[in-house]
């Protein structure tokens, strides 16, 4: 180690393997203690900026549309932005293990039973890729048509080609870089829809509708809300790794936990109160509506902005989750399957309108799934009070997350309970569980991490428990 990198690790400052502008070369193998640098305080950053999206000023919409006041889909907003206390929080495994999260939840999953949900996870973070740079493609697009420039199909393509290289330059560095990005981003960003708010709120209808929402009602707009901090379960890990193992519960909870907060709410609040004016249908264009016509080129600029910081997140993410699944490549290399897939399917959805709405069904659908997963992680977590057997992670047959030839009976019999109940109680496009209907319409699918969760605890309870020896022993 050179004297510059000891001054440099001494000052807080990156390592040479994670350093901005540059490749980082570490993947899913754990990071060494001298590797690690930061502070709970970049969590802050990287969850504002990457929930400083025009998803929520949409999801605040279809709480008005699902019948709900003003002060009542407020309130399920607020809701909404809570859940990312849970998430922040899981995050410690990261600092705990020096790994991805799709590396911890081998420990209540197994090595191999935890590879499926591990496949679908790459495919749901994809999916949101995929949708994110669409949004982001037509808000440049006509972007450019503001300006007069090029339109038509040749236009859409040079905004794609334009949206997918930012995104994709950044994740490609890694993970320094995507904290940088997401920082300053975000500093741009939080003016710009500071200012929409300013725009939206004045003229709301804050008075309580005559009818009420009914049980369908508030299920889907929770469900709406809470589907977002929930998709990000899969993820924490991967961006609290390089935290140095001093880092606090408490400090890096709160911090990335407020992040996701501020910009979920204000967004969110942004949508409900557009929602009590105009019709939102078409979220963007019903949003320009109310905006000066000074603002509304600005307007198209902020939905590409968050379209990308969002974007960055999951698809840097997903280059670690397929070296989870097995790809024998280095996370760098790895990312280029993702971009290519998120190209493909984003040229799909811009060129073919059914593509963009089939796979919104399809990514709805699988909550089925993510939120038995989630519930059957973070019990799992909660058990084993974020200790695990570091090495075991990474060690295949001979490590203690083996269990059955791979396998752990009590967290797959778990996920199948939840996984059951929330089939049963979903209302989707593609799938409508027998349930619903005797439940009055509403949507108990993110139950399932309840079922799932409680499951968990009653097949484990007496099998699993923190690990005692030191985190990091070889």
């Amino acid at each position: 180690m050179t004297q510059q990198d000891t001054a440099a690790r001494a000052l807080g400052a990156p390592d040479a393997a994670d350093q901005v502008f540059q490749v980082e070369t570490h993947g899913i193998d754990p990071i060494p203690d001298e590797d690690r640098h930061g502070s709970a305080k970049d969590l802050f950053w990287l969850w504002f900026g990457s929930n400083l999206t025009f998803t929520y000023v949409i999801n605040g919409a279809l709480a008005v549309a699902f019948g709900l006041s003003f002060w009542q889909a407020t309130g399920v907003v607020v809701i909404g932005g809570l859940a990312f206390f849970a998430i922040s929080a899981a995050g410690l495994s990261g600092v705990r293990t020096g790994t991805a999260t799709l590396v911890v939840s081998r420990a209540p999953f197994g090595v191999r039973g935890n590879w499926p949900a591990g496949m679908l996870n790459w495919v749901v973070s994809i999916g949101y890729t995929i949708l994110n740079t669409v949004v982001g493609t037509l808000a440049l697009e006509a972007f450019f048509t503001d300006l007069g420039w090029e339109s038509g199909r040749t236009g859409r393509a040079l905004a794609l080609l334009v949206t997918l290289t930012l995104t994709f330059a950044v994740a490609l560095w890694g993970h320094a870089t995507v904290q940088f990005a997401e920082r300053w981003i975000a500093y741009v960003l939080a003016v710009g829809f500071a200012a929409l708010l300013v725009f939206l709120l004045p003229g709301a209808d804050t008075g309580g509708g005559a009818a009420q929402p009914g049980a369908s009602g508030w299920s889907l707009a929770l469900v709406v809300m809470l589907a977002g901090p929930f998709s990000y379960v899969p993820m924490p890990a991967d961006y609290t790794r390089y935290l140095p193992r001093t880092t606090s519960m408490r400090s890096l909870t709160w911090y990335g936990a407020l992040g996701g907060f501020i910009s979920s709410v204000a967004l969110g609040v942004a949508g409900v109160a557009a929602a009590t004016r105009t019709d939102m249908t078409d979220a963007v264009a019903g949003t320009e509506r109310l905006l000066p016509g000074w603002f509304q080129t600005l307007f198209l600029a902020l939905v590409l902005g968050g379209s990308v910081t969002n974007s960055i997140v999951t698809l840097y993410s997903s280059s670690l989750n397929l070296q989870v699944l097995g790809v024998p490549w280095s996370r760098s290399k790895a990312i280029v399957i993702s971009a290519a897939v998120t190209a493909a399917g984003s040229l799909c959805a811009l060129f073919l309108a059914d593509f963009t709405s089939s796979l919104l069904s399809f990514l709805s659908l699988l909550i089925i799934v993510f939120a038995p997963w989630g519930g059957v992680f973070l019990t799992d977590m909660l058990m084993r009070r974020c200790r695990y057997d570091a090495p075991s992670l990474h060690a295949g047959p001979d490590g203690a997350y083996w269990y059955r030839s791979g396998y752990h009976p009590a967290g797959l019999a778990a996920l199948l309970a939840g996984m059951l109940f929330a089939a049963l109680t979903c209302d989707s496009e593609l799938w409508t569980g027998p349930l619903v209907a005797p439940l009055g319409g509403a949507d108990l699918t993110l139950l399932g991490s309840v079922v799932s969760g409680l499951v968990h605890w009653l097949l484990a309870r007496r099998t699993v428990a923190p690990h005692t020896g030191r985190p990091d022993a070889a």
